[in-house]
């Protein structure tokens, strides 16, 4: 008999609460990232989804997440991230910029809406002017930063590690 067993899908972690993060999506050019997100979304038991701009989920890459998330899609984000401040929550982009702090620091706040970028032009400067706090992920070689969909799920799985109860 071995020490490990395999456990396919074995089922979620209960929470003792409902997680407080909303991720909150600039307009993307790939539906890939965009349903990668929308499966890490779901595996992280997130609140709620925002996706801007013309969207087309990939089932097979989304996998249950499209049926297990909140997801709403608006034309433009900028109201609905002053919309989320304005109801209490820490607005985060993920993003590197002059003055963000190494994700590897950053303390989160339970209600918080992490704000990701497009792929290739990140956060424009009038989301970056909405925002309470900026953090990047160090890269140590080339490129300079992760794909989208990968970023964002380091950052979900760094607020998991900081809440891991919800």
């Amino acid at each position: 008999m071995s020490k490990f067993e395999h456990q396919r899908h074995k089922p979620g972690t209960g929470l003792t609460r409902s997680r407080e993060i909303i991720v909150a999506c600039a307009p993307m050019k790939s539906n890939v990232n965009i349903s990668s997100i929308v499966r890490t979304g779901s595996a992280s038991a997130i609140e709620r989804l925002v996706l801007t701009g013309n969207v087309n989920l990939i089932k097979k890459i989304a996998r249950d997440g499209e049926a297990e998330l909140d997801i709403s899609t608006h034309r433009t984000l900028l109201p609905v991230l002053k919309r989320l401040k304005k109801d209490g929550y820490r607005l985060v982009g993920l993003e590197q910029t002059t003055n963000s702090q190494s994700l590897y620091c950053y303390q989160f706040v339970r209600r918080t809406a992490l704000v990701i970028g497009n792929e290739r032009t990140g956060l424009t400067t009038d989301i970056l002017d909405v925002l309470d706090n900026v953090v990047e992920i160090p890269v140590y070689g080339l490129p300079h930063s992760f794909n989208v969909a990968m970023a964002t799920s380091m950052a979900l799985y760094e607020y998991c590690r900081q809440f891991p109860q919800g």
